[in-house]
């Protein structure tokens, strides 16, 4: 289970990586710096933070994965933009699958609850924002739609049931499902948490 959240993670982060890059018109090499840097950046930051062996060193196939998708959206960007919000869905499925996978490797490794929910938040957060950092866009943690709230539910379910000796496949599906719905109901309906306001402005 892990290893397949791993993947589907990175992959759909790389998928990312390749809009972004299509839409800034680089080459062909950036794609494959962008499907890179991004599919593999949070877990990355995961494994560095947790003192394990970082994950794509060991196992060369993430980065393979990431580099075939990168060729592979050099030529299907132009049919990829044609879904309605590509970017922003690629992204969802992202942050539903890495904030699970990154609170369940987490507290695989013996950490408590807590640390395992901060985890999986930065593991589904921290490749987009090298993406949107280099590609010099304003990050999605800045706008006022559900993004964080999201990646912080999936992490949370998914700890909660852990707790509750729920087993990990459904435990997994209904932490990804909490995030993807919260995401979704960001990019469909707007969805926002209510944003802080000086006591003067409340006034």
């Amino acid at each position: 289970m892990l290893q397949l959240l791993d993947f589907l993670g990175v992959a759909v982060f790389a998928v990312t990586g390749a809009i972004v890059a299509s839409r800034l018109r680089l080459d062909f090499l950036a794609f494959l710096f962008f499907a890179v840097f991004t599919g593999v950046g949070g877990g990355t930051l995961r494994d560095l933070v947790l003192g394990v062996p970082i994950f794509w060193v060991g196992n060369q196939l993430y980065l393979l994965v990431c580099l075939g998708i990168g060729a592979a959206m050099w030529f299907a960007a132009a049919w990829v933009e044609k879904v309605d919000r590509p970017l922003r869905w690629a992204d969802s499925v992202g942050v539903a699958s890495y904030s699970v996978m990154g609170a369940a490797k987490t507290l695989s490794l013996g950490y408590p609850p807590v640390v395992a929910v901060l985890m999986g938040v930065a593991t589904a957060t921290f490749g987009g924002i090298i993406r949107d950092t280099i590609a010099g866009q304003p990050s999605a943690l800045l706008k006022p739609e559900i993004y964080l709230t999201a990646a912080f539910a999936g992490a949370g379910v998914y700890v909660g049931l852990a707790a509750l000796s729920v087993p990990s496949w459904p435990a997994a599906l209904a932490g990804a499902a909490c995030a993807l719905l919260l995401r979704g109901g960001a990019i469909l309906k707007g969805w926002s948490l209510p944003p802080y306001a000086p006591p003067q402005d409340r006034s």
